[in-house]
Formats: structure tokens, sequence, C-alpha cells
């Protein structure tokens, strides 16, 4: 008997091991939710609880989906690319296709539009291609004289635009005309029923097709990630700039077409699109651009019909826009001198214009620190917070191709900007000044006795990246970053930060081999909300990594902002100094580490800067009964502006009315303070 019962023993543990094996095998993708049980419950023994002697119950424990990865990886992106399919792209004379421009961000090099040939020093992790949804491929259709549209009559000008012998800088007058011409004409033509909807529909929903296939053939998981993406592209009356960039998780299910200004020119109906297919399964995101060029419009205190911001109103527009593009070619978005007067860094990368024009825009409304302490205030009120946003930098290219070098700048806007000269650094010869004339392409200004194509293009800049901490390369995985804004805005180098918040970190953290799993387990990531806890006082950790291929790093700074009453408050400290130097208690500032720049070969001091930053720091100033956001800001030691790079090239002095260096830098996404009620 005592035999047969110990058979049965073994026979019933091999059936419960091979149950648990099989169930394991098919929950191995799954994740794994646990249950809160009855604690007296858990308490009795197995005798107690079903009486008779019992085996021991082994206490490991198997997960199916363990965390891959846990302390994650700094991945780099560009999150707006235009090619082809692009209106004003083509119309600038770019052939490069989604499927080049994913080649080029896995690092081929491909064709620019002036001839030449352009290349990464290192490839990317990520890549979204995001060509305007307005008149999608249109353009390129109607440059082709075989389709329907090319026989619009004012498609004229634009026939064969990019044919091989139109592909130089004598065609900028022709390219103008045709682009100033395409789009109120076709326009208009739509309103008044003159040129058919579903024309210029078909042709959209065919490119469409083809940016998803491209997205699809290159998106590789653990090596290589694209998105399925495109720009919306609205502005106010006004010439306001409110484009943007709607980003989808997945490709398995997406629209037909993509929503564009003709369906609404107002943000909120983009908004509702998003929520309705939503609903259906389909996720995606929008992150707004260039909001230093929407004269004071992308980050207003009411809606588009002037009424005050209510909880609604917030909570869907922070649903649908959780991150902003801190900075790009058209300028840095962070903020502006006449905003931040206390802020030495503040006046970087200006672009002082509204979107594709020379008029004035106007910083209030504009940039992104303003509008944090926007959102402070409105929580101040009681209402949610609209502008709870992180950070993430871009290219907006319209070549296919990210151009985030200084030493080696091709902007944006392909044959017209495609040389220094049409770029502003260098001056013009009276030929080729008679031509920006015809062309209509820029202004001519006189500086030093120089004439230079002046415009907006001289204020742009050779920026930026997406960072992101993610556990894997994948679509998923970036994704749920992009969602959680555990991401990082870099101008250009892919210097790598890190920013916790949390109770009881002390710098003996710093080096300690759990740092990461105790900040992440114990803290608040960027991004994020950190609690009061019973009025203590928080301590944040800030780290920095150089680009090996950059400048090293001369200080960290967070940025705080606050509000009293409704009342803006802001302050720039420096937390960690590099070549051992010491932040000043009084100033909060750091003792100049020496770093030159010879501007005769852009050539920089060596043995300055540090290779890494970090620091465990405790506000000076923290008021426990105040909502508050932080952010990390950390800068290089300075180096030459494109600009300057240019100049040196061809023999000539720096514009004068140009700065000649840079101090190339990267912000992560907030951490927000929230008090106790």
């Amino acid at each position: 008997m005592q035999t047969l019962t110990s058979k049965l023993l073994v026979i019933m543990l091999i059936v419960g091991i091979l149950a648990g094996t099989t169930a394991c095998s098919e929950s191995d993708n799954k994740k794994v939710e646990t249950t809160a049980v009855d604690d007296s419950a858990q308490a009795q023994t197995p005798e107690q609880r079903f009486g008779g002697t019992q085996l021991a119950m082994p206490a490991d424990i198997i997960v199916a989906n363990p965390a891959a990865n846990a302390e994650r990886n700094a991945y780099f992106g560009d999150l707006h690319v235009h090619t082809t399919y692009s209106f004003d792209a083509y119309a600038f004379g770019t052939l490069a296709t989604p499927y080049d421009a994913y080649r080029y961000a896995k690092g081929a090099a491909i064709k620019h539009p002036g001839g030449f040939d352009v290349q990464l020093r290192q490839p990317l992790d990520f890549y979204a291609v995001t060509d305007h949804a307005m008149f999608l491929g249109v353009v390129g259709a109607a440059a082709d004289t075989s389709t329907e549209i090319s026989k619009l009559p004012h498609m004229k000008d634009i026939h064969n635009l990019n044919a091989p012998e139109n592909m130089n800088i004598g065609s900028l007058p022709q390219r103008i005309a045709a682009f100033t011409t395409f789009l109120p004409q076709t326009l208009a033509g739509l309103l008044d029923g003159s040129i058919e909807i579903d024309m210029v529909n078909d042709i959209t929903r065919n490119a469409w097709s083809d940016t998803i296939k491209a997205a699809e053939e290159f998106n590789k998981p653990g090596e290589f990630t694209t998105f399925v993406a495109y720009e919306y592209t609205s502005s106010t009356d006004d010439r306001g700039n409110l484009h943007r960039n709607v980003i989808f998780r997945g490709a398995d299910k997406l629209p037909a077409m993509p929503f564009s200004r003709f369906h609404s020119q107002n943000p909120e109906g983009l908004w509702d699109w998003m929520d309705g297919l939503r609903e259906q399964g389909i996720e995606s995101l929008a992150i707004p651009h260039n909001s230093n060029g929407s004269n004071g419009q992308m980050f207003k205190l009411e809606d588009w019909a002037g009424n005050p911001m209510d909880d609604a109103y917030a909570e869907q527009r922070i649903r649908n826009e959780p991150l902003i593009e801190i900075t790009q070619i058209k300028g840095t978005s962070e903020t502006h001198p006449l905003l931040s007067n206390t802020d030495e860094w503040a006046d970087f990368e200006i672009m002082p214009y509204r979107i594709a024009t020379q008029l004035y825009s106007e910083p209030h409304g504009s940039y992104a620190r303003e509008a944090l302490l926007n959102g402070l205030a409105f929580e101040d009120k009681g209402i949610s917070n609209p502008y709870k946003f992180g950070f993430i930098g871009a290219s907006d290219t319209h070549t296919g191709a990210t151009s985030d070098d200084e030493t080696d700048f091709f902007s944006k806007v392909g044959i017209l900007d495609s040389n220094s000269v049409l770029r502003g650094a260098v001056p013009l010869s009276e030929q080729q000044a008679e031509l920006v004339r015809t062309a209509g392409r820029a202004e001519i200004k006189e500086i030093d006795g120089k004439e230079y194509a002046s415009g907006a293009y001289e204020t742009w800049g050779a920026s930026g990246l997406t960072g992101v901490w993610a556990e894997e390369n994948t679509r998923d995985d970036i994704y749920n970053a992009l969602r959680r804004k555990e991401t990082f805005a870099t101008s250009g180098p892919r210097m790598r930060v890190r920013f916790f918040a949390g109770y009881g970190f002390d710098e003996e953290m710093l080096n300690s081999p759990d740092m990461l799993t105790r900040a992440y387990a114990e803290g608040s990531s960027m991004g994020s909300d950190l609690l009061a806890k019973g009025g203590g006082t928080p301590s944040f950790i800030a780290w920095a990594m150089r680009d090996a291929n950059s400048a090293g790093l001369q200080r960290l700074q967070i940025i705080k902002g606050w509000t009293v009453a409704g009342e803006h408050h802001e302050q720039v400290y420096d937390v960690a100094c590099s070549d051992g130097g010491s932040v000043d208690p009084v100033t909060h500032r750091c003792p100049d580490n020496g770093a030159k720049v010879d501007l005769s070969d852009c050539s920089i001091t060596q043995g300055v800067g540090d290779p890494e930053i970090k620091t465990v720091w405790t506000d000076p100033d923290f008021d426990p009964e105040v909502r508050a956001f932080y952010y990390v800001r950390v800068l290089e030691n300075p180096t030459c502006r494109w600009s300057t790079w240019d100049a040196l090239r061809a023999g000539v002095a720096p514009r004068s009315d140009l700065k000649a260096t840079i101090q190339e830098r990267a912000w992560t996404s907030p951490i927000w303070f929230v008090p106790e009620s």
C-alpha cells in the first residue's frame, strides 16, 4: 500500500509538472498578472486547510514574460522626415522615397537634390517618414505628364519639374513659381468643384499605402524600428503654425488615408478623429512642432473658439499630445530671452519668424517652458493641465535625410538651400544675387560691405534627435517610452541623459551597481509625477554621458518652474560642473572651464570637459506645498556653428551678425512635483 501511494504521488507530481510546463509554454508571450489573496487563508498551512499530510510546496516563481532589460537602453531616432511625397519637398527637388529615407537612417548614402551624396556618421535606431497629409503625393503626380491631374491648366509649371536637366540652382525661379501657384489654385479648384476630389484622394491613398509598405518593409524588431506616420499641417489665418506629426503605434490596422487640414483647420478636429480611431483599436499620438513659429497660437490659454479651457479640453489634448518637439532645423522652442531673462542660455537657435514667412512670431504662447508654467497655473485653479508634455527633438528634413551635424550641414529644403551661399553663410556673387532676386527666394542683406541671402534660412540649426529609454528596439517598447514620456531631446549630438526623483536618494547611490534598479523602483523617472511624501524633501539624480563624436560636457543643469497664486517663477540651477568645478551656492553657476574655439580652423580646446557628469541634487528652495516641474539640460563645450563651418570651407570670414559658435545640448522631459492636496 505504501509503495502504491508513493507511486501515485510520483505520478501526480509528474502530471502537475507537465501541466505547469505546458501552461508556461502557452503563455510565454503573455504578461502574468497577480491577484490579491486573503491574508488569513494565505497564512494557513496545507494541513490546516485540507487535512492530511502534504508535500512541501517550493517557493520558486516562474515569470512568463520577464521584463526585458529593466534598466532600459537609450535609442536615438527622428520622428519628422519628409520625402518626395510631400508637396513642398517635391517642389524643392526631392526624389528620395520613404524607402530611401529608411535606407539613409540605417546608414546608407542617398542622393541629395543638390546632386551630392549624404550619409549619417552612424545609423539611427528608429525613424518615421511624416509626409504632409495635405496633397500627399499630388505634386509628384502632377509633374508626370501622363496623369490626369497633370492636365489641369495650373499644373503646367510643375511638368517635369525634377527632370535631370532641371535639377540645378538655375531652376529656382520655376520652383518658387510652381510652389506658390500650386497651393492656392488647387485648393480653390477643390472648393469650387472644378477639380475632382476623388482624383486627389486616390493619389493620396496610393501614396499613403506605399508609405505604409515602406515602413513595414524596413521595420526589423530588435534592430531597427519604423513607425507609420504623417504630418497634419495646419495654421491659423494669420499664419500661426499648428503643425503636428501623428505617429501610429502599429501597422496591422490603419486608416485608409490620413486626416489633414482639409478635414479640419482646428487641431481639436484631429483629436476627435484620433479618439475615434482609438475606439476602433488604432492607437496614435500627435507631436506639435515649431511652436516657436506659431505666433502665440500653439500654447494659448483658450480653445480654438476662444472659450476658456476646461477639464474636457485639457484631458483630450494631453491624451492625444503627450509630447512636443522642442528643437529642430527651424529653431528651438524651449524658451526665449524675452520670456526667460535670467537664463543666460535662453538665446539658443532662435528662429523668430512664423513658418514659411518673414513675419515676426509672438514669443508668448510659443515656447515650451512658458507653456509648462501655464499648465501649473491651470492646476492651481483646479483645472486639468493641458500642457503636461514631454520633450523630443527631430529634424523636419525635406530631403529624406536628417541633417544634424554642424560640420556637414545640408539644411532641409533641397535645391533651395543646397549650398552655403543659398543658406546665407557665404557672400553672394553678382550672378547669384540676381538669381536670388529673380526667384524671390530670400531678401538680400548687406553685412560688412558684402551681400548675403537673408531670411529665415540662416537662423535654422543643425538639429535635432529624439532619445528614448526603452527595453528593446521595437515598436511597442519605443512607443511605450513615447507614451510615458521617458524621452529626451538633443540638438544633434547623441548625448544620453538620465533623470530621476525620489526620497532617500543620496550620493552613495551614484556609483552603486543597483542605482538604476533602485531609481526605477523607488522613484519617478523623466516624464512622470513625483508625489509629496509626508512633507519630505525629494532629491534628484541627474546623469549625462557625452557623444564620443562630439565635444566634452561642460555643465549639468536643472530647470525648475513653479507657480504661486498663478504667478510664474523659474530658476536655472547648475547642479554639476566639469573638470572638478564646484557650483557657487549663491549664483547656482559653475565656473568657466576654459573651453574655447579657434575660429581660424574650428579646433576646440583639448582636455577640457567631461565624458560623464552625474550628481544627486536637492532643491535648496523646495517648498512641499507648491507644485513645480523640473527638467535637466546638459551643455557641451562650445563648438563651431554650421554657418562658421560653411564660411571656413569657403575661405571667408564668418558672417558677423550670426553666432560663430554653439553649445550643443540635450533636454529631458520634466518631472512634476505634486503637493499633498
